[in-house]
């Protein structure tokens, strides 16, 4: 451990990696024995979930310890104001080495470059799989290679080059497995003789569901590209069998992705061992929001719904947490900040909204923990992908959507308005979310009671608009 006996940090965060496309979390199509090994030997969380699922609200929200209407990125047309206070920082403050490393976006020049490192090189936007532009500490640059194995290079070097006396944040952002899905030629080749099972709700027609699921432009067979699957349509499939063949060719590029960063977290893990550090380094897996992985028969996140909600968390710390421990315990993405903060032996400051997992990752979670969760998307009808806005709660056994619509000024055209809906999922009945129970008047006393709770947390959190 270093001097002042404050742990280190590795931060490993990927973008659009599911939960269910990990073996820890049970993963039906494939095998993550790196990964396996964080849960393995700390702790897995079952219910860590996002507040806003999409890619620059989560990382401004891990950053900051704020929900989006706080730290100002509500959107992805939201650039980050990087004056603002930031983990990193607080961190820097307190004698802590501090990187970033890979993908960032949240904007570039001016205010919206990272501040608070001593050393970070990002991609720009979403960055390239292959022979990566990246901009370090302001200077673009290109780098020849597989960006996964880049940003692995570039983390265990500055690792390397730190000043051992002191304690260090390293947060390693992968730009995989977002979309366009480009595998490495290592992995290029997997699965090719097998065909990957498809999810149970593959063929969901939204039945019961309200018009955001059924406009929604992420179904597999119509709204994928010919980028994204790497070859022309056959002309000699239809109906099913052309929606089978796309989901193939999207999700062994898929998987082929996170197998790369699989290999590249042992290569983490190996580092650490190698230089004696293990046992006084946090390391953290997550990514910065779920994934629908052909359920409900759509790619892509956004919406509530359980997929895309579902964040992967594993985090090992043996100092502190059990081997092969898990929790069902809520944790949230506004939670990972205070929580690093909390083992530095560091003040939380009074603006973050999250809470420390400290004592979950200790096995002694108080009686009054939280068990409810608020959650809002902004994006309304946004071009790509056509979600519609919205806010809601998740407790353990039911999860409640308000698809706000006109209603905050958010109708999609004047010449077509729309009128706000709700969703309610029982989900101890229906952990699938096939079936919208909200018009059932069997829940009206649940309805009411979900309700209270959410306008209670919206005004907890301070979200008045």
């Amino acid at each position: 451990m270093s001097e002042n006996n404050k742990p280190n940090i590795v931060f490993i965060m990927s973008d659009d990696h599911a939960a269910h496309a990990m073996s820890c979390y049970g993963s039906r199509i494939n095998e993550t024995p790196n990964l396996d090994r964080i849960a393995n030997e700390g702790m897995r969380f079952d219910n860590c979930f996002c507040t806003n699922s999409i890619c620059a609200p989560s990382r401004a929200a891990i950053l900051t310890g704020t929900y989006n209407h706080k730290n100002g990125v509500k959107t992805l047309g939201d650039r980050f104001d990087s004056r603002q206070p930031t983990i990193q920082k607080i961190l820097k403050e307190n004698d802590y080495q501090t990187a970033l490393i890979g993908k960032w976006h949240l904007g570039s020049g001016g205010n919206a470059d990272p501040t608070g490192f001593d050393y970070w090189n990002v991609f720009p936007n979403q960055g390239d799989y292959h022979d990566p532009t990246m901009i370090e500490m302001g200077e673009e640059k290109v780098y020849k290679g597989y960006a996964t194995d880049l940003v692995t290079d570039m983390s265990i070097d500055w690792m390397e080059n730190r000043d051992k006396s002191k304690p260090f944040m390293l947060m390693c952002h992968h730009k995989a497995p977002h979309r366009p899905w480009d595998p490495d030629e290592k992995h290029m080749h997997m699965y090719e003789d097998v065909d990957i099972p498809e999810p149970e709700t593959f063929h969901d027609d939204y039945a019961t569901r309200e018009y955001p699921a059924k406009e929604a432009k992420m179904r597999i067979e119509r709204d994928l590209r010919v980028r994204d699957v790497k070859m022309e349509i056959p002309e000699n499939l239809s109906g099913a069998e052309l929606k089978s063949w796309y989901y193939q060719r999207y999700i062994k590029d898929y998987l082929r992705c996170v197998a790369s960063i699989d290999d590249n977290v042992g290569r983490m893990l190996d580092y650490l061992d190698e230089e004696g550090i293990a046992e006084d380094t946090i390391i953290v897996y997550t990514s910065d929001q779920g994934f629908f992985l052909g359920d409900h028969g759509w790619y892509d996140k956004r919406f509530m719904y359980e997929e895309s909600l579902r964040m992967p968390f594993i985090i090992r710390y043996p100092a502190a947490i059990r081997p092969g421990s898990t929790t069902k315990d809520f944790a949230l993405n506004v939670d990972f900040p205070e929580t690093f903060l909390d083992y530095a032996g560091i003040e939380i400051p009074a603006f973050m909204q999250g809470t420390s997992l400290r004592p979950v990752l200790e096995e002694k979670t108080p009686e009054d923990w939280q068990d409810s969760m608020y959650y809002r998307y902004w994006e309304h009808m946004s071009s790509e992908h056509q979600v519609a806005a919205h806010y809601g709660i998740r407790t353990h056994q039911y999860k409640l959507i308000y698809y706000y619509g006109e209603a905050l000024g958010c109708a999609d055209t004047v010449d077509d308005p729309r009128e706000p809906v709700w969703e309610l999922f029982d989900l101890e009945k229906d952990s699938y979310e096939l079936k919208n129970v909200y018009h059932d008047t069997s829940y009206n006393e649940v309805i009411k009671n979900l309700k209270d709770e959410l306008y209670a947390l919206k005004e907890k959190v301070d979200d008045v608009e």
